[in-house]
């Protein structure tokens, strides 16, 4: 078997990003986040087999994530540049504001936008030895994305099939999401190994919504998208229409700039819902530049938006609705470790390492100002069921540039839950691998931690950014 060298670039725990040697079974580098498995994960299904379905790459067996799903919706497309990471963000924000739980998770190996859609550029996951956390991006919303990983912007991922399916399987598995109403997964284009792995791996109920363009182009390659989810016999929730003419901001008028109704046409045509047209708008690409959704707006208030893009987007948000409605998170679920290996299609996670949680305190509570409280609650937690096992109280040191987050850091606290923080701190504390999550009210320690491993916990504005 021929062995190929390559660096790699994924930036996970454990990885230097020396060279490893690559073959058929998937990269042997330990501890790469993305190479779940090292040729047992990552290899099943990538050898070039072909099952009676005639689908390349064989198939692979549903995995039971840790926590309750409700619904899962896969924004998939034919083709590129279609804006499928724009309907994914806006999709899972407007669910979120409606008061679902919702999980975002970024499959687009190389090109992983969704942090910077979502201002979560610097952020980094808690995790330990075979676990991960989220990252929180505001109230009911968690995300994971290969981007929070990569060192450098500028380090191109090189992976082959089997290692990208061996991510995809670590994501859905090992991270800790909580119990979810609904799952939104944004995929890279094509009908190729991660859209193949994430529909196989969630199962033959996830739902598809399938982006496209009004341009014949667009729509040859999309068509090819409502084939391949039928093949693999899951439903298609409905087709997105993106950049259905230009709104001019000054006086509202469309401009079609292809074809009008290809996306349309198309639905007709293949007898799939069609969930509304989206318009190109200067304030909807300044907003994922800038790290924002324009539909944090609440769409549950009842009011006729303003705004023509949340207008646009209030149908597709709703026919999301149909198949996650508010309230499947709460059914008990289960965590990693009291799933079977034959549920997850490889081991449990066994003996993962217990996690430090900090929290700012004053009078027994949460602070509201991070550089001046009185002690830290820093609590020893199980991260596969949120135990509190011990909590030490400890008084911090005098409040100057730069000493207090090195000082959480060193403590190996995993994550600081706070009210408030300067940007400061909060990038020294992110530099230390440490989360950091703002806007919490103030509460008891092992409440707060509680809401956050049960997604629960609700995050306001950050009170203290200076």
């Amino acid at each position: 078997m021929q062995e190929h060298e390559h660096r790699c670039g994924c930036g996970g725990a454990g990885c230097s990003g020396e060279q490893h040697v690559e073959a058929t079974g998937g990269c042997t580098g330990s501890g790469c986040v993305g190479h779940a498995g090292h040729g047992e994960h990552a290899g099943r299904g990538g050898h070039g087999d072909h099952d009676a379905s005639g689908l390349g790459g064989g198939t692979e067996t549903p995995v039971r994530m840790a926590g309750r799903v409700g619904a899962k919706l896969v924004v998939l497309s034919g083709k590129g540049g279609v804006g499928k990471s724009t309907v994914a963000v806006n999709l899972a924000v407007g669910l979120a504001r409606t008061g679902r739980k919702v999980g975002l998770l970024d499959v687009d190996v190389h090109g992983p936008s969704v942090p910077r859609m979502l201002g979560l550029g610097r952020a980094r996951p808690v995790a330990g030895e075979g676990w991960m956390a989220p990252v929180s991006a505001g109230p009911n919303l968690r995300v994971m994305s290969l981007g929070f990983f990569l060192p450098d912007p500028e380090v191109p991922v090189i992976w082959r099939g089997p290692v990208k399916m061996g991510m995809v399987r670590q994501f859905l598995v090992d991270v800790r999401w909580g119990d979810l109403d609904v799952l939104v997964v944004d995929c890279p284009p094509g009908t190729g190994d991660e859209p193949l792995s994430v529909l196989q791996l969630l199962g033959p109920d996830a739902h598809a919504v399938i982006v496209t363009t009004p341009q014949g182009v667009a729509v040859d390659d999309v068509r090819r998208s409502v084939g391949f989810c039928r093949q693999l016999g899951n439903p298609i929730l409905g087709i997105v229409e993106n950049m259905g003419g230009y709104v001019c901001p000054k006086c509202g008028e469309l401009t079609p700039l292809f074809p009008a109704g290809g996306g349309e046409q198309l639905a007709r045509e293949t007898g799939v819902a069609f969930l509304g047209s989206i318009p190109l708008h200067p304030d909807l690409t300044s907003a994922g530049d800038a790290g924002r959704s324009l539909l944090e707006a609440d769409l549950s208030a009842g009011h006729e938006p303003v705004h023509p893009v949340i207008r646009a987007f209030q149908p597709v948000v709703g026919a999301a609705g149909t198949v996650c409605p508010t309230g499947d998170s709460e059914a008990p679920g289960r965590s990693a470790s009291e799933i079977p290996a034959r549920d997850n299609g490889g081991p449990a996670p066994q003996g993962a390492s217990n996690m430090k949680i900090a929290i700012p305190l004053a009078a027994g509570r949460l602070c509201q100002h991070f550089g001046h409280c009185e002690q830290f609650a820093v609590l020893t937690v199980d991260p596969d069921d949120g135990t509190v096992k011990g909590q030490e109280l400890l008084t911090p040191p005098p409040h100057e540039p730069g000493v207090l987050p090195a000082w959480i850091a060193d403590t190996g606290t995993r994550l600081v839950i706070a009210g408030g923080m300067g940007a400061r701190a909060r990038q020294l504390l992110e530099e230390r691998g440490v989360q950091v999550l703002v806007g919490a009210s103030a509460a008891d320690p092992a409440d707060l931690v509680a809401a956050w491993f049960g997604n629960r916990l609700e995050l306001g504005a950050n009170t203290c950014d200076h």
